[in-house]
This record gives C-alpha cells, structure tokens and sequence, in this order.
C-alpha cells in the first residue's frame, strides 16, 4: 500500500513539473511571439514613421532582432545559478521578468506621442524580455527532462516543447481576432496593444503554478553527491589535496563547460540553427513578406500560422513519441533535411498568391522543418552534458545559436531587397544553414552523462569527471 502510494505521489508530481513547465513556456513563448507579429504588421509605422515602408520594417525587425543578443547573458546567468541553486527558482524569475517587460511593452507611447524615446524604450524592453528569455528554455526542458523515466524522456521532453506551438497558435489567433474585430485604424491605434496586456492575467496564472512545484529528483541527486564528495575532499589532508590538485570549491558551471564539453556545445550551436532560422523565416519573415512584398490581406498568413501551430499540438508529442523508439537525432536529421529541401518550394507556393496554397505552405513547412526538430531539441541537448552543468549547457547552445535566429528576419530583408524583391537569396541562405546543421548532427556521438569516478585519496568516495562517448 505504502509503494502504491508513493507511485501515486510521484505521478501527480511528475504531471505538476510537467503542466508548470508548459504553463510558465507558453507564457514566455507567447510574449515572444506577439512581439515578432507586431513587428511584421505595426511596430514600422508606429516606432519608425519617418522611413519607408521597407526600411520601417527592416528597422523593426532590427528591434526584434536585438532582444536575441541579451539571450546568451540570460541563459549564463541563470544557468550558473540553475545548476548551483536550482531550476525551480530560476523559473520564476524568467517568468516574471519576461511578464513585466512585455506588459510594459502594451502600455508604451509611440514616436508621434514622445519621438526618438519611443524605439529607444522599446528596444530596452525587447532586451529586457530576451534576458529572462534566455534562461527560460534550459530551465523548463529540465524540469520535465530530469523528472520523468529514462525511456520516456523524448515524449516527456517535447511536451514543453508545444508551448512554442500553443504561444504562436495563441499569439497569432488574438492578433488575428483583434485584425478582424477592429477597424484598421482601431487596431493601429490601440488594438495592438491587447496581446501584450492579456499577458498580465497569464503571468499570474504562470506564477502561481510554478511555485507549487518540487524541484527535479536529477538536480537534488546532484546536490547530495555533490556534498558527499564536498565532506570527503575535507578529510584528506591539505598537502596531499595539494599535491593531488583536488578541490573542496565546485568548478563554475561555464568554465567546466568550455574545459570539457567544448565539442558537444559547438555541435549543439550547429545543430540548433536551422530550426531557429527556419521557424523565423516561415513565421515572422513569411508574414512580412506576404503582407508588404505580395501586398495580401494579413488574415492570410495569420490565418496559416494559427492552423500550422494548433497542428504542432499534435505533431510536437508525436515526434517525441517516436525519438523514443528511433532516436532523436534520426529525427532531427530528418527535419534539417526538410528544411534543406523545402526552401525554394516555400516561396513558390508563397508566391501563387493562392490563399489555399500559402496556408499549405506554412503548415507542411512548419510541422515537418522547425517543429520536428524542436520536439527533440531538449532531450537530445541534454544527454549530451551532466547534471551538474546541464542547465548552462542547454541554455547557451540554445541561446548563441538563437542570435542568428532572431536576426533571420532581418537578414532576409536585407537579403530580399539585395534581390529586388525576389526571395531566392532568402532560400539559399536556408539551404546553406540546413546543410550546415545537418552535417552537425550527422556527427554527434553519444555522450555517457553518468560521469565515472576518480577516487579521491585516502576516501571511498569518488570525484566525477566528464566522459565522452
């Protein structure tokens, strides 16, 4: 009775860390994608008037670009003190730090009512957000990762993963209802700024979800080993501990990082940069060009991401599903090859102006490219690197990487006007970064993250070093 007991306990603490980290992404995952909206369809006119339409747009997309630089800081910040306090903790903080700053972002005057402070705010704003952003990632996929069974962690692991699905599905449908509810001068006025205030009520919700979870058995394993090898590193002798060069100090997450994990963090940045160029070019560039270049309705690509998202409910789990029986990197070797392909393909069903094709073109690109390849991001990430520095491993091989992802599409309006408003450029641009992330994956190894011991003199127990596979 006592085990059935605590088999119960532990499923309802496994789903609580799971629906947590789902609630607390969605949050996070919707503020980042209101923001890319809003800079493909109003930030240009509103923060940028005196350009023309294609560099307001540029300018814009520069300030959605920028909030990936604070990325990186984000992810080593509260990496280092996810992997030494915990990742409970550091979820909250990223939660209520990307919260706030969107909010603020709802209530902003415009250029025309306080001029050049207008931008300059909300870029402060946009870096603000990719800060806590930064370390929101790492953090959710552990929680889920670290808590459930070995065998099940790449179905698990892509749960959180639909938070991206759910905040684009989310994000593109207020956007969209607000489009259609309102008069074009209605939403240029003050309709835009409705996503970005309803992210108040989520991030109470998110909140108060997230400080009813226990922190994950992975990390409270490692802290207990950790203190053990800590209490007999002190029995030894200090000459001998000098002689031997063992240290009673804990190395700095980043340092052991980049001392023994330096080939996994390189293949990692790799790997990760077609899915964060991909989803950047079908989501936020995909709807800019459709509604400046092609001059359509903006209900149009609205309309294909919000069917493309809610089948990326579907289609997230699955993929996770199956990596459990295949392997993660098959799939992710499969979704980078899709990437590569469909390129070209992608713009010439943009380019039919047929609404039904435009709409097949978002969902196909963006189930079997950046989805895919997301779904078994975290696990496959995280058996690459150890418990002890796993949260600032994930956090910068997702968030370097995600600099040129935030900047895709700029780059690709750059690259389009480059070509006189031809995409063609923009397509080779993909292909050249899905080769390059495919031969990346193509040569990952396994990485044994169950470190073998190295026995501590004058002690049975033993200090961890990393080893490779």
């Amino acid at each position: 009775m006592d085990a059935l007991s605590h088999t119960d306990a532990e499923s309802v603490a496994r789903r609580r860390v799971i629906i947590a980290s789902f609630a607390g992404a969605l949050l996070e995952w919707y503020d980042f994608f209101i923001f890319g909206t809003a800079a493909g369809l109003v930030f240009g006119p509103l923060f940028f008037p005196e350009e023309s339409p294609v560099l307001g747009t540029i300018a814009s997309f520069a300030a959605f670009g920028i909030g990936f630089f604070a990325r990186p800081l984000g992810g080593i910040v509260f990496g280092h003190y996810g992997d030494l306090i915990g990742r409970k903790a550091m979820l909250i903080w990223t939660l209520l730090i990307v919260g706030i700053s969107t909010f603020l972002i709802g209530v902003l005057p415009t250029y025309g009512q306080i001029g050049i402070a207008a931008p300059l705010l909300l870029v402060l704003l946009r870096l603000i957000q990719g800060f806590g952003l930064g370390g929101e990632y790492g953090g959710a996929a552990l929680m889920t990762f670290e808590s459930v069974p070995d065998h099940r962690r790449g179905f698990f692991g892509s749960l959180p993963q639909m938070a991206s699905c759910a905040g684009i599905m989310l994000a593109t449908g207020v956007f969209a209802l607000c489009h259609r509810l309102l008069t074009p001068d209605q939403f240029m006025n003050w309709g835009w700024r409705i996503p970005f205030l309803l992210s108040a009520a989520m991030l109470v919700v998110g909140m108060y979800i997230r400080l009813h979870i226990q922190e994950t058995d992975d990390f409270k394993d490692a802290r207990k080993q950790a203190m053990r090898q800590k209490q007999a590193l002190l029995q030894v002798p200090m000459q001998e501990r000098h002689a031997t060069g063992l240290k009673t100090e804990e190395a700095i997450p980043l340092v052991q990082i980049f001392r023994s994990y330096k080939r996994e963090i390189f293949l990692a940045l790799g790997t990760r940069l077609v899915e964060a160029v991909s989803s950047n070019i079908i989501n936020a560039f995909g709807i800019a060009y459709l509604a400046t270049q092609l001059a359509m309705n903006k209900q149009i690509p609205l309309t294909g991401m919000l069917i493309a998202s809610a089948l990326g409910l579907i289609s997230c789990p699955f993929f996770g599903w199956l990596s459990d029986r295949i392997g993660q990197r098959r799939i992710y070797m499969w979704g980078s090859a899709f990437c590569l392909l469909y390129a070209m393909p992608f713009f010439l069903l943009l380019n039919t102006q047929n609404p039904g094709l435009i709409v097949l073109a978002m969902v196909v690109g963006y189930n079997f490219g950046p989805t895919m390849m997301f779904a078994v991001q975290p696990t496959m990430y995280a058996r690459m690197f150890d418990t002890r520095v796993r949260y600032t491993g994930l956090s910068l091989a997702y968030q370097i990487s995600a600099i040129l992802g935030g900047m895709t599409p700029l780059i690709a309006s750059v690259l389009m006007a480059l070509g006189e408003g031809s995409p063609w450029y923009v397509a080779t641009y993909l292909i050249v970064i899905a080769a390059l992330s495919l031969f990346c994956v193509r040569v990952i190894r396994p990485v044994n993250t169950q470190l073998p011991p190295k026995t501590v003199p004058g002690s049975t127990v033993s200090e961890p070093e990393r080893s490779g596979g």
